[in-house]
Order: C-alpha cells, then structure tokens, then sequence
C-alpha cells in the first residue's frame, strides 16, 4: 500500500478520553508521513476532524464523502479540495469504499461499527479483498472483540472470518500489518 489510500471510520465527536484524539492525530500524521491517503466521512468535528486535520498539517492528500443531508449536521469539512456530497448513506459507504484500499476504525459510535460491519461483512463474502483493522484506543474495543471471540465460539462467526479482522494499538504497527 505504498502510494493507497486508508479509509477512517471513527466519532463525528471527541469521547472523554483525551487519548482517542491523540491517536486520531497521531494516525492522521502517521498517513500523511507514509504517503497514504485519507478517505473518510467528510465531516470537520469530533475525531474525524482530528485524523484529517492531522493529515492536511502533515500535506497529505484527504478525500471526504458526506450525504448533502449531513453537510450542516457533521459541519462538512468544506476547506477539502477533493470533497464529495452524495445524497444518501449508502452512497456515502459505497463511495468511500470504492476510493479506498484499507478500512480502519478508531473510537467511534454506531456509525462507525455500521461502517466496519459492513466492510467486514463484504469481506466475508468476497465482495472485495481489503483489509480491515481496528486502532484500539485504550481498550475502546475490547469488549466488541471479547464478544466476537464469544460469536466464533458460540459457532455463529467462523474464525476465519473472525481473523479478518486486524487490532492494534500502536498505528504504526497497524499500518504495517495493513500492508
């Protein structure tokens, strides 16, 4: 994935927890550093902003695709020169997943786990071949991988299926596993 471009899912909001944006920021740097591009929601707030503010102060390359109904709701990050308003979510999804190469969540609310699903779900299905991964901010995540490791078990997800799914903490080391 040397020259790809990496799609964020992630909160239109900040969280509690001041470590989500300094991961955000530090993801959006690491992007940038390695000559990725971003793909994500399109929105100027919450950790969204933060990750492609970070990417823009480091001169990277950021794509944003947000619904025209969202554009005031998310405060469209308006400043981007390659942004997309589409009309409906699931234009948002299928646009964002056809400019992308990978999909990484970092903490983010039902959006963000709609987005990953999907993903990963289309994954399983072998709709497409990209990796998706998880940035795990401070344990965010470890109950939703704890209930995953619960479905495998439980014989409803396959591990393979389960395996799909790439957890890090560290964002270099996940890009590094992304590639």
């Amino acid at each position: 994935m040397a020259a790809g471009r990496v799609c964020v899912y992630c909160g239109s909001s900040l969280g509690r927890d001041p470590r989500f944006r300094d991961v955000a920021t530090a993801f959006g740097h690491t992007l940038a550093a390695r000559g990725l591009s971003l793909v994500f929601g399109g929105g100027s707030v919450g950790l969204m902003g933060c990750v492609a503010d970070a990417v823009l102060s480091r001169g990277g390359h950021v794509i944003g695709v947000i619904p025209s109904g969202l554009v005031r709701r998310e405060v469209a990050h308006l400043s981007l020169p390659d942004l997309h308003v589409v009309r409906t979510m699931h234009e948002r999804k299928a646009r964002m997943a056809d400019l992308s190469d990978a999909f990484v969540a970092l903490p983010g609310g039902m959006g963000t786990l709609d987005e990953l699903f999907e993903m990963l779900t289309w994954a399983q299905l072998g709709l497409h071949a990209k990796p998706c991964a998880i940035l795990d901010v401070a344990g965010y995540y470890g109950p939703l991988l704890t209930f995953l490791d619960h479905a495998v078990e439980s014989g409803l997800i396959k591990a393979e299926h389960r395996s799909m799914l790439l957890v890090d903490d560290d964002p270099e080391r996940l890009l590094d596993r992304l590639t």
